[in-house]
């Protein structure tokens, strides 16, 4: 199985946003659109980046009733993204209607557990005196399943048990991608390239290991090269 790599492009302007894609050339064409940017610079920025041949993943975390998600995926699919997300706690009604708004040209990834909370964090965000992670994620991995999402996003250290409970049926995207001995700075739950592809992910989201290195597209092809 492939894997994909996809560069965050987390910075506040287009102008910042395609100096790095024109940094890193042909070593990435598929970049990642978050919050940030997107609401700085609007769908503009996703129009520039599909004009230069770039694939999109427009992470916006989609939560709200099901009718203006589906309103909220049908644009990005306007807008040529390629991948979606929403959050998998809107339930099964709101995550069916994003997949169909979507079609089959974009895309919709169910986040699961945010990579940036640990199993204490979110039993106290749920009101619980313990969670184990692994099997809320195979929960909303499952919510997701029957929606019909393409896949899912979970952090490294859940992927293979999302991989073997569901194989092909869901496309895993691993996000908290760090080198080996990184600081893991806002993240709870990280894992290095190698070991995202030993745990059967068919995306990975890399960002300041390769945005903030000396030399981004140095760091992009040693990120290929460990991937591969």
């Amino acid at each position: 199985m492939s894997i994909t790599p996809i560069v965050a492009l987390d910075v506040s302007s287009t102008t910042e946003a395609l100096r790095l894609v024109e940094v890193l050339g042909d070593s990435s064409r598929f970049y990642k659109v978050g919050n940030e940017l997107f609401t700085a610079e609007g769908p503009d920025v996703v129009r520039r980046l599909r004009a230069g041949a770039a694939d999109v993943f427009l992470d916006l975390k989609f939560h709200d009733i099901p009718n203006t998600v589906a309103g909220g995926v049908r644009s990005a699919a306007r807008l040529g993204a390629r991948l979606v997300t929403v959050h998998a706690t809107g339930g099964e009604a709101m995550v069916r209607a994003a997949v169909e708004a979507g079609g089959s040209a974009c895309g919709v990834l169910a986040v699961t557990i945010l990579t940036s909370l640990s199993s204490e964090a979110i039993a106290a965000a749920w009101g619980r005196h313990r969670v184990d992670v692994t099997s809320e994620v195979l929960r909303l991995a499952g919510l997701a399943a029957r929606a019909g999402a393409h896949g899912v996003v979970c952090s490294g250290a859940e992927a293979a048990a999302v991989r073997a409970e569901f194989g092909d049926a869901l496309a895993v995207l691993v996000p908290g991608v760090r080198p080996a001995g990184a600081p893991t700075q806002d993240q709870a739950r990280v894992v290095t390239p190698r070991a995202a592809a030993e745990c059967g992910a068919r995306y990975v989201v890399v960002g300041r290991m390769v945005t903030a290195a000396t030399d981004p597209r140095a760091a992009m092809e040693a990120v290929g090269r460990e991937l591969a």
